[in-house]
């Protein structure tokens, strides 16, 4: 099924399986999910969302008539803001909930101090608390710190941990081992539905800063296709199947932005000539792929991710020497 990005209709979209989608509405409808597993009455969410969406996820229990003492955990794939801002807000209101984190993501969480200094560097205050709220304090005895291929249960279902670097490295993914599906926070990619064509999701790879590691993501996709999964849930923006081709499409994705960061690591203009070429690969997989929307339109849909992947490659470039 995939999920509509409208913002009528019920807040949680049921996607089989007891799972459901909550778009946390960040920046725009249909560009990050928060998803919540209810299994034999007791719930988790994987990812909250930048602190604004709380209440959209409480208000998605109480359509659902989940408990809030119900929910045993918040799965949070890593700490950038996007996936986890709303977290501290949420373990208020759920008693019961630990929040599971990678340990070099989890101290993060219990004192946000630097990701709040972060981020206000980066947007400016008055943008940050427009975006992000109150980033508050999990205290640590409510912190579950699990290693690699550790796991967890939920209700009748089991999930495995895994360490998955290469777009951060504070980054872990949770597999439901019972249905064979993978949360993949910003490890699988992006896939947003308005490039969806009758040939299926297109998908945008993630090179981010400030951790992007090409090798290790390689490694990591493969490690998450290695569980043969039936689906894979994204963060941006919510479950795809035909994992074959994807995964066929974001290792080569991320082969040609490494390419095209190399080509102008030298130019004095590098930031404006890596976009410029990103974006033309972009619009001509676009092409390929049969979507027909003009150039405005793809500029409006991907220019950000152009942008931020551009940083990511030059934070790259530059611990490269």
């Amino acid at each position: 099924m995939t999920p509509s990005p409208a913002t009528n209709g019920p807040i949680a979209q049921p996607q089989d399986n007891g799972v459901y989608l909550i778009d946390t509405l960040y920046l725009r409808p249909g560009l990050a999910a928060s998803h919540l597993v209810v299994d034999d009455g007791r719930a988790a969410f994987v990812d909250t969302g930048a602190g604004p969406a709380a209440p959209r996820l409480l208000a998605a229990l109480d359509e659902l008539g989940v408990p809030r003492e119900n929910v045993d955990y918040l799965f949070l794939t890593h700490v950038h803001l996007d996936h986890a801002g709303g977290a501290g807000q949420l373990m208020q209101a759920l008693p019961n909930a630990k929040a599971v984190l990678h340990p070099r993501g989890a101290p993060h969480l219990i004192d946000p101090a630097k990701l709040i200094a972060g981020s206000i560097a980066v947007y400016g205050e008055a943008l940050y608390r427009e975006l992000y709220g109150d980033i508050i304090p999990i205290p640590a005895g409510r912190v579950l710190v699990v290693e690699d291929q550790q796991r967890l249960t939920l209700g009748k279902r089991t999930f495995e941990f895994i360490d998955a670097p290469g777009h951060a490295r504070h980054h872990h993914c949770p597999i439901d081992l019972d249905h064979r599906e993978v949360y993949s926070g910003d490890n699988f990619g992006i896939c947003y539905h308005e490039l969806d064509t009758d040939r299926g999701p297109f998908m945008l790879p993630t090179t981010t800063p400030v951790q992007f590691e090409p090798d290790a993501l390689h490694a990591t996709i493969d490690r998450l296709m290695s569980y043969r999964p039936q689906r894979i849930f994204q963060t941006h923006f919510g479950p795809v199947s035909d994992l074959e081709r994807l995964a066929r499409d974001l290792h080569a994705s991320i082969v040609e932005l490494v390419r095209i960061a190399r080509s102008h690591a030298q130019a004095p203009d590098r930031t404006e000539r890596i976009r410029a070429d990103m974006f033309r690969y972009f619009s001509t997989r676009l092409d390929e792929h049969g979507y027909a929307g003009d150039l405005a339109k793809r500029h409006e849909l991907i220019d950000a991710d152009v942008r931020l992947n551009t940083d990511g490659l030059e934070v790259w470039l530059n611990r490269r020497g």
